[in-house]
Parts: structure tokens; C-alpha cells; sequence
């Protein structure tokens, strides 16, 4: 991918818990705490209800996040993401990831956005089976996403059946593709899911959603045993 930040195992806090008043501060304040990847929900109220933040958002952090170290992990919950790669990667995305269910053209975007020098991911949703990942894992795939919530709203709790998906697709997948995991990761879930063989953990509420983020980042990384 765009660097082996994204294969160490690490808590990748997602901005869409941030304050956006506060989110450059937040962002450096949690990056401070040792954080590297930053994830980015985009949603375009199409593939999921809501509407969140497009380039120009990844734009603005793109700067501050790669000189102090870090990484831009963006994740379209976005119908028909193949329109929108060019430009989530000239504003400075280091991985991509689309869903599975929002296009019928997974190998084609999955090329597209490794020529574009970004790191290519597939998202699956709790409903998604993981079999669909070994038709493009070989040639395409540098990262998979298991949804272990419902996508669209943050501070969900955490789907349980997930723990055993993670562990069939870490089985299937290939050793150098990342496994990742979004929804409801805390203190208490980030070690079962490290355990099933995640190891990139994202964390929203849990961490920006915190009275302090930067020590709810320590706690967390803490807790799944990450750099």
C-alpha cells in the first residue's frame, strides 16, 4: 500500500466522530498520542443515508497528517465510487477502500485506484459474504474491510458474529493483505477482533468521542496491543 503503516497492527481513529469546528486540532492531538493512520468516512446519502465530507476534507489534512508521519485511510461508502477515485487520490489519499455492494465493476476500480498510487480496499457490510474478496485478492486487493456494524452512523454497537468472519477472512486471505475492522471497536472488542486476526482497528466515538481523544487513543492501542 501507500506505506506499512497500514500492516502493523494500529487503531486508526475515524474523524467522523471528531469535532469538525476542532478537527485539524483533534486530528494532531491524536497523531500526538502515536496514531499514524487516519481514517475518513465519505458518504454520499445514496449507498448509506447520510451525507458527510468529500475531497476537500482529505485535501485539508492531507498536508498536516504526512508531515508528521501518518497516512490517509479514505473509505467511500459511495454508490458507483469509480467516478471518484482521480479525485480522492490527487487530494492525497494514501488507501482507497469502496464496498463490495456499490458497484459492479470491483476489478476495474480496484485498478484504478492502485494506478492512481493508492493502496486498494474492498469493504464488505455484516450481510456481505466473504467469498466475493478471492476473486480479486490475488491481483487487486492490498486491504480488506469487515464492517462489524451496519455502515452509515457511528457509535453502533459492535455485531458479534463478526469476530468469526474476520477470522475466515484473515484464513482466506492472502498474508500481505491488511485486514481491517470498522464498528463499535472499544477496549473491550478491539483484542477479540486483534485475536480473530484484524490488524488495523477503526475507532470513531471511542476515541474522538472521548472527553480527552488523545488519552482514549493511548487506552485503546493500549488494549489491542498496537504501535
Amino acid at each position: 500500500m501507500a506505506s506499512d503503516l497500514f500492516r502493523a497492527r494500529r487503531v486508526a481513529p475515524s474523524i467522523l466522530s471528531a469535532d469538525f469546528a476542532r478537527l485539524g486540532a483533534q486530528v494532531d492531538e491524536v497523531m500526538g498520542a502515536g496514531a499514524r493512520v487516519i481514517h475518513v468516512d465519505v458518504m454520499d446519502g445514496h449507498f448509506v443515508p447520510p451525507i458527510t465530507i468529500g475531497p476537500l476534507i482529505v485535501s485539508a489534512l492531507a498536508d498536516r497528517v504526512h508531515s508528521a508521519g501518518g497516512a490517509l485511510d479514505v473509505h467511500l461508502m459511495i454508490e458507483r465510487p469509480e467516478g471518484h477515485v482521480a479525485e480522492f487520490a490527487k487530494a492525497g489519499a494514501d488507501g482507497i477502500t469502496i464496498h463490495a455492494e456499490a458497484t459492479p465493476h470491483l476489478h476495474y476500480t480496484l485498478a484504478e485506484i492502485r494506478a492512481a498510487g493508492c493502496g486498494a480496499g474492498i469493504a464488505i457490510c455484516p450481510g456481505t459474504h466473504p467469498l466475493l474478496l478471492a476473486e480479486v485478492a490475488e491481483d487487486t486487493l492490498d486491504l480488506a474491510l469487515c464492517m462489524s456494524v451496519n455502515p452509515g452512523w457511528g457509535g453502533q454497537q459492535f455485531i458479534e458474529p463478526s469476530l468469526g468472519k474476520l477470522t475466515r477472512m484473515r484464513e482466506a486471505l492472502p498474508a500481505d493483505v491488511v485486514l481491517e475492522v470498522d464498528g463499535g471497536i472499544n477496549q473491550d472488542t478491539a483484542p477479540q477482533c486483534v485475536a480473530a486476526g484484524a490488524n488495523l482497528l477503526v475507532a470513531g466515538s471511542a476515541v474522538f468521542g472521548a472527553k480527552d481523544p488523545a488519552a482514549a487513543y493511548t487506552a485503546l492501542a493500549a488494549a489491542a496491543g498496537a504501535i
